[in-house]
């Protein structure tokens, strides 16, 4: 059980981190942690194109990571009640990523 409950989460990880652009979504979410994002502004902070916001946001939320809000227009927030986001937030602020 201990060996399949850490293959969920290197899975989970894998598709998390999966791309260069969730993690410029990620980064840009932690450095602004308490604000909500729209996907135009996520394009304008990351510099990604609409595609590769939509695509990533979309892993992204299934995971649990972020949390998105059903706003006109909808809003997407980094999920700081996540284990494994504050684990990345720590990290990430350890090497000097944000």
């Amino acid at each position: 059980m201990k060996r399949e409950k850490r293959r969920n989460a290197w899975e989970e990880v894998e598709q998390g981190l999966g791309s260069v652009g969730k993690l410029r979504i990620l980064r840009a979410m932690l450095e602004k942690s308490n604000e909500a994002f729209t996907k135009y502004g996520l394009e304008k902070a990351t510099k990604l194109k609409p595609v590769d916001v939509r695509t990533n946001l979309r892993t992204l939320v299934r995971l649990g990571w972020v949390k998105e809000y059903p706003y006109q227009p909808v809003t997407y927030k980094i999920n700081l009640e996540n284990e494994v986001v504050k684990h990345f937030s720590k990290f990430f602020q350890e090497i000097k990523y944000l």
